[in-house]
């Protein structure tokens, strides 16, 4: 990878990559020092990274980084022992998205990882596979019990408006 190309994926995919970790981690700084990091580590191996290659390449050093960071600082929490009850949207409120990144944040680390991956940033099943290293069996498996997490959560739309 020359020069160029590392500053052009700079550009494309800094905002990508600052979205997951944020929505991974839920803490700016955090998310901030996750992407530097993920640039400074395709920097070092940017003869042996090839271009194409180098979303992946940073996509998979993030997700590394975050998990590394959510075991660090032992942020989190499972479905099963939060109380949906509490959480429930019982009131009229209006801000989906805030109530969205509520319930995303509830879900186990690897959940919540994948349900990013893919729903947020787009990515197939096989790319997933390759960033996270679980087989595609097991992402599939992940994105619909998240899915079926975020669905409990939520609730009915009509409870939501």
């Amino acid at each position: 990878m020359t020069v160029k190309e590392y500053n052009q994926c700079v550009d494309s995919f800094a905002d990508g990559l600052f979205r997951f970790a944020l929505k991974t981690l839920g803490n700016r700084e955090k998310a901030n020092d996750v992407v530097q990091d993920s640039f400074e580590r395709l920097w070092i191996k940017h003869e042996s990274v090839e271009s194409s290659k180098a979303k992946s390449y940073l996509f998979t050093t993030a997700y590394h980084a975050c998990i590394d960071q959510i075991r660090n600082s032992k942020r989190a929490v499972t479905m099963d022992e939060v109380n949906l009850a509490s959480y429930s949207t019982i009131e009229q409120y209006n801000d989906l998205q805030e109530i969205l990144h509520k319930a995303i944040q509830l879900l186990p680390e690897i959940q919540r990882s994948v349900i990013l991956l893919r729903d947020y940033e787009g990515y197939s099943y096989q790319e997933i596979e390759e960033i996270t290293g679980l087989s595609e069996a097991q992402v599939k498996v992940y994105i619909f019990r998240a899915r079926l997490a975020l669905k409990e959560y939520i609730g009915q739309i009509e409870v939501v408006l």
